[in-house]
């Protein structure tokens, strides 16, 4: 649809931005209604035939969470599933924003934002349909699922460190030798886990992951070795633990080295013995499962130091992989941006199809204290930000040493904001009331950010 056809709806309580966004868009569709009082959404939706809304995340009882907006959100999805609805956000908001997308909004824009960029979201989201997915049918085909989790789980790799690793646990796949990786925060240590799986004899079978560091002592036994009915006061029913239910397959268990000695004493136990005992009951349980173990921690410092047993990591660590920080493999920033890139891209149903090489290197000089993961979640969100085909320096969202986010050029979101409202002033010659409704401000909004930028 175009966007000269649509009819559109504005949710905001800010009435300067109700007026600035109606005044630009009536020039451009075929209605523009707006609405201060987000109460009245339900009835307007149910009635006013819409083809897109304009809903702000923020209201005055929730200034600053965002939860009026997810709250608003839903209830338009819940009315009508189909229903294109565009969040209105501010610099500081993005994760919300991004979050808001994954609930079902069909994209965000920023305040102030910039009158061309908004016609354009708008017009992309008119012509681009109903991006939500839809699920056919709750079962597929083994196929179908291979497919599936080989692509979730692909590891992008052409450096030789990276190569190495890779090669050294392909040979050890097909053993059932027990596997420690080793890796700071975000290296893929889990995939790499699901990479061995993959390659080994039991590749048809479960792979389960458990993660320790979110265990409780309490919770350690039950959930890693299941309990029978009347163990503990919720124990309703038998529960097979994690270690069965990895029957046949692999068991991954992350962040190890958070375990405390009494809990690695029981761990240890059910390695040597190769059977669990749920709790509340006498019967042993043989097991046949493939065992991996990761961590972020320096695991032989801790042997030294006594916070971790020795008889363990013997047992753990038959074949050790390390997995090298990123900023140790710059070889391999390119191909990883590209890959997140068509997955994104795809994903959001965006136009962007391509990285310049100024980002690329840009990419390759930050260190990436977030390892993948890190340039993972910053390519997604420059994918949903971008408007253009080929990703820029200034698309991408970095952590500075202070851990304030940065542009790939190095200016922080407030640098961005006070750029913004110099060029408004210039373009207007001073006159707060126009820049004002450029950049979708109140006059007492854009005097109080004048007044904190020192302009």
């Amino acid at each position: 649809m175009q966007i000269s056809e649509a009819k559109i709806l504005i949710i905001d309580d800010d009435v300067d931005v109700l007026s600035a966004a109606k005044l630009l868009l009536k020039r451009h569709a075929k209605a523009v209604d707006i609405e201060k009082n987000p109460q009245k959404l339900p009835f307007l939706v149910t009635n006013g035939d819409y083809n897109l809304i304009l809903l702000d995340m923020n209201f005055t009882r929730d200034v600053n969470s965002g939860r009026e907006g997810f709250h608003w959100l839903d209830r338009i999805l819940d009315i009508n599933p189909a229903a294109k609805v565009i969040m209105i956000t501010a610099y500081g908001d993005i994760e919300m924003a991004i979050r808001a997308i994954k609930s079902g909004a069909t994209d965000f824009v920023l305040k102030p934002w910039e009158n061309d960029k908004l016609l354009t979201t708008i017009s992309m989201s008119l012509e681009g349909g109903n991006n939500k997915p839809v699920v056919v049918a709750e079962e597929k085909t083994k196929e179908d699922s291979k497919k599936s989790k080989s692509s979730a789980d692909t590891i992008v790799a052409s450096s030789e460190a990276m190569r190495q690793v890779l090669n050294t646990a392909e040979r050890v796949a097909s053993t059932d030798a027990n596997i420690l990786i080793l890796g700071e925060n975000g290296t893929g240590k889990t995939q790499l886990a699901k990479h061995v799986h993959q390659h080994s004899k039991r590749a048809d079978k479960p792979f389960v992951t458990v993660d320790l560091g979110a265990l409780s002592e309490t919770l350690f036994e039950s959930e890693l070795f299941g309990h029978v009915k009347g163990a503990f006061t919720d124990a309703k029913e038998d529960r097979a633990g994690r270690f069965e239910e990895a029957k046949g397959g692999t068991i991954f268990l992350d962040e190890i080295g958070n375990l405390t000695l009494p809990l690695q004493a029981k761990l240890l136990t059910v390695i040597q013995e190769r059977r669990v005992t749920r709790v509340g009951s006498n019967k042993p349980i043989t097991l046949d499962v493939r065992l991996i173990c990761a961590t972020n921690m320096n695991i032989e410092k801790m042997v030294v130091e006594k916070t971790f047993r020795q008889d363990l990591l013997y047992r753990i660590n038959t074949i050790e992989l390390d997995l090298p920080p990123l900023r140790e493999r710059p070889e391999d920033i390119s191909a990883l941006a590209e890959f997140y890139l068509k997955q994104y891209s795809k994903k959001y149903n965006r136009p962007v199809s391509d990285v310049s090489s100024a980002l690329i290197k840009k990419m390759q000089q930050y260190n990436w204290p977030g390892n993948i993961r890190e340039l993972q979640h910053a390519i997604e969100r420059a994918v949903i930000l971008s408007q253009e085909k080929t990703l820029q320096p200034d698309d991408l969202f970095l952590k500075s040493s202070g851990g304030t986010p940065t542009t790939a050029t190095g200016f922080d979101l407030e640098d961005m904001e006070k750029t913004l409202i110099v060029k408004a002033m210039k373009r207007f010659n001073g006159n707060i009331t126009d820049a004002a409704r450029e950049l979708g401000l109140s006059r007492a909004a854009l005097y109080r950010r004048m007044e904190k930028y020192g302009l």
